[in-house]
């Protein structure tokens, strides 16, 4: 019994240094192309290298950090044409994501999007920008939950990790931020009405928004501020 507890304290321990190190890499608190510095961040998380190895390695297989040898764990910056060529995939992953759901999605499901929906909103009009996107992903998944194709969820989970960072920034710009809040009331309107075409439609949109965005960010140099590196 206390080995078993053991076990479930140091994976609990594990999975917290991970969700601590996934919102520093997405919120660009460790710069896209920095050194994960394994002391530093012993220090600032006040864990043991053990665990912080751990969460490395779950975050290098979800694609938010590129594990090479000789260097260590990297945090995943991206060229323009890494971006061009994720997002072409990501927004057919969408569309296909969203038709489904529309289709397949049950009331307990709706009902559950909704929620978050109305979380989400509460954050944007807050301007909490880190509680809007959490939300914002988990409608997403939700979405793809509902979808109820898991080669789908797990082929989207895996391309989407590469790019999280990149859409966080995308509603650093007011108009544009209100313009995605619009575009998921729309998703929340199209799954309402079990209207495929129509859910494919804006999230493909929505994919394809976020897409020039990441890209115009990146021409004007203010894709990757350099907050608080981690090297």
């Amino acid at each position: 019994m206390t080995a078993d507890i053991i076990e479930i304290s140091r994976l609990a321990l594990h999975d917290q240094v991970a969700s601590r190190l996934r919102t520093m890499l997405v919120e660009g608190h460790i710069a896209p192309g920095a050194k994960l510095n394994e002391r530093e961040l012993c220090l600032q998380l006040r864990v043991s290298r053990t665990p912080l190895r751990e969460a490395i390695k779950l975050l290098g297989a979800e694609g938010l950090v590129d594990l090479l040898p000789n260097r260590g764990a990297v945090a995943v910056k991206l060229t323009e044409a890494d971006v061009l060529d994720t997002f072409e995939v990501l927004a057919m992953l969408e569309g296909m994501s969203g038709e489904l759901a529309a289709k397949r999605i049950t009331d307990e499901q709706l009902a559950e999007v909704r929620a978050l929906h109305y979380e989400m909103m509460a954050c944007f009009a807050r301007r909490d920008l880190s509680g809007y996107y959490r939300l914002n992903a988990r409608i997403h998944t939700a979405i793809n939950e509902a979808a109820g194709n898991p080669v789908l969820a797990s082929t989207y989970r895996s391309i989407n990790a590469r790019v999280q960072s990149l859409r966080f920034r995308t509603n650093q710009n007011e108009a544009k931020w209100k313009h995605a809040v619009e575009e998921h009331e729309q998703m929340v309107g199209a799954l309402a009405a079990r209207d495929a075409p129509a859910m494919r439609k804006v999230m493909v949109a929505h994919l394809m928004r976020k897409r020039d965005t990441v890209l115009e960010l990146m021409r004007a140099g203010e894709i990757y501020p350099q907050v608080h590196k981690a090297s």
